[in-house]
């Protein structure tokens, strides 16, 4: 962090808004948004402000800035907040406005609308009658807020767009609940100045003041990491836009830009961007850590034709993005939305730049090749991550090696993705000595679902029955009982602990039968095991006469054999 040229400061609003700095909300950043929830939680927090036994501040969240001059600053994450308080305070100057329109100590009320004015909204130039704001909004605010807001004219209700309504929404709701309390009558202007002056040494940020976009990124990455969700989303999109915006820019274009940029936005969620643009990059790219990713797009994408083509390629991708991150997308045939969920169940994402690529390559032309491929990253995946536990970065170093060589760099045959992916495929040795060791606690509701898929698969196996692993039907039975009774006593205490979730120890029950027999010993258990419909688990009951730590490791070396014929994937041909 010492490297980072920032800094960190707490401010109060008078201390941002009333020293002569200026603020501005970039052309990008995303349009004014809060609506009557978010006023109406911020109000509750101000008027608890005021009672009696109230806090004597509120605590505003981080407020990220971008300066090179330390008197004009961009407002990289923070603009939703500072918006509403400047609009909060014009309400209040409107008040006051109607009092002295209506004659309520009319002389003192204008010079409080006047000096509150220019301590906190802005002056207004005495020969032009231009306002010179605070506070500029973007691109699609900014015309209302300093043309209609700043100077209380009228507020238009028609030819506004989305975000324009909702400032005068803003700006109506908070006029509505000052008048409210404070009133239409001579006292009430002393009321209104008395709570906005109050209000700015309250109300409190962390303000944290970076020199330049890269810093920026940095410092979202470390408060991320600290759990305070910023947007990288919005610092990416202001990046790329800004080098895009020169002045012959039509506003048609821009118009077109956005609303592309919404969309990719909009089919991920905010939230899964940025690891979207990680996994977007990864596949088209040499491997970029998630540290390095914004220093690397910023030193690739220095042009309007690359940023262009950037967001020409993140928009076609973000569907196929979209699509492997859900089973259920009408893309995928029977054998391609089986693999998707097993990744998923699996929580593995490493693959998904590789098959990202391989969409890219082999979906239209060769349809059958791309099945296969998602398919044996499935087996992969299963047998590398779920059983094995191996090393995932160097999985992932991998995936990006063969993505970057399919995505056009090095152009590939199917058969050879096929061969590369055995580099990280275990063999039969390896996965059967890891299998025979698993243990899988299922008291975690995703162990729980993976031990349950396992157990079934082997059924099917068996007994060529395809049992639904996810129906409440079936229960997961564990032979020795996750709470064991004295009748298990000859199994020491130390050892039980571990043997319970280990594969070998579980079994298919139907859920009737499960509930009945709760921690039963081993010859009750047998008894209903004989009458299962699973043949696993009537095969425990007819091999097995008692049941102890060697009996549980015999199966579970049975069991190992089994599965390493059915995770595998043929690499030949």
């Amino acid at each position: 962090m010492a490297t980072m040229n920032f800094n960190t400061q707490n401010s109060t609003f008078r201390q941002l808004l009333g020293n002569g700095l200026s603020y501005h909300v970039p052309p990008f950043q995303r349009d004014y948004s809060w609506t009557e929830d978010e006023w109406g939680d911020l109000w509750q927090d101000i008027l608890g402000l005021f009672e009696a036994d109230g806090e004597s501040a509120h605590y505003m969240g981080y407020l990220v800035l971008q300066s090179s001059d330390s008197k004009r600053f961009d407002i990289i994450d923070g603009q939703q907040r500072l918006t509403t308080i400047s609009v909060l305070i014009l309400a209040g100057l409107g008040h006051l406005q109607d009092l002295v329109s209506a004659g309520h100590d009319a002389e003192n009320n204008a010079k409080r609308k006047e000096q509150l004015q220019n301590s906190y909204i802005g002056y207004i130039n005495p020969v032009s009658l231009v306002p010179r704001s605070k506070l500029e909004l973007n691109r699609h605010n900014n015309r209302f807020y300093q043309t209609y807001l700043v100077p209380l004219e009228k507020l238009p209700q028609r030819g506004l767009n989305a975000s324009e309504h909702q400032l005068r929404k803003t700006f109506n709701w908070f006029k509505d609940k000052l008048k409210a309390r404070c009133g239409m009558t001579a006292a009430g202007g002393r009321e209104i100045a008395s709570f906005v002056d109050s209000l700015v040494d309250k109300l409190f940020f962390t303000v944290i003041t970076v020199t330049d976009e890269l810093n920026a990124f940095k410092v979202f990455e470390t408060l991320n990491a600290r759990g305070v969700r910023l947007s990288a989303t919005d610092l990416l999109k202001n990046y790329l836009f800004s080098i895009i915006s020169t002045r012959d820019t039509h506003e048609t274009e821009l118009k077109a830009l956005e609303e592309r940029w919404e969309r990719i936005v909009g089919l991920l969620g905010s939230e899964s961007f940025p690891e979207f643009l990680r996994i977007f990059w990864n596949s088209r790219n040499k491997l970029v850590r998630k540290a390095e990713l914004f220093k690397t797009i910023r030193k690739r994408i220095s042009s309007r034709d690359a940023a262009f083509e950037l967001i020409r390629n993140l928009d076609q991708s973000a569907a196929i993005y979209a699509a492997l991150r859900d089973p259920q997308d009408a893309s995928w045939n029977g054998e391609e939305k089986k693999s998707i969920e097993l990744l998923q169940m699996f929580n593995v994402r490493q693959p998904l730049a590789m098959l990202m690529a391989c969409h890219d390559l082999f979906f239209d032309p060769d349809r059958a090749a791309f099945t296969r491929i998602i398919k044996a990253v499935a087996a992969v995946s299963f047998r590398y991550n779920v059983i094995c536990n191996l090393q995932t970065h160097e999985q992932e170093r991998l995936y990006n090696d063969i993505a970057w060589k399919v995505s056009g760099k090095v152009h590939e045959k199917p058969l050879d993705v096929m061969t590369a992916l055995q580099e990280v495929y275990p063999d039969d040795n390896q996965f059967k000595a890891a299998f025979a060791e698993k243990e899988l606690r299922t008291t975690n509701s995703r162990n729980k679902k993976v031990v349950r898929y396992i157990l079934f698969e082997i059924e099917r196996q068996r007994s060529g029955r395809d049992f639904d692993f996810e129906s409440a039907t079936y229960n997961l039975e564990h032979i020795l009982p996750e709470h064991p009774s004295e009748a298990w006593g000859y199994i020491e205490e130390s050892k039980q602990e571990r043997l319970i979730y280990r594969i070998g120890n579980m079994t298919p029950l139907e859920t009737g039968k499960n509930r009945d027999l709760g921690n039963s010993d081993y010859t009750a258990k047998r008894s209903v095991y004989q009458d299962s419909s699973f043949q696993i688990t009537k095969a425990v009951a007819e091999h097995y006469d008692a049941w102890d730590e060697q009996k549980i490791e015999a199966r579970q070396k049975q069991l190992a054999a089994v599965a390493s014929g059915i995770w595998k994937v043929e690499f030949g041909g």
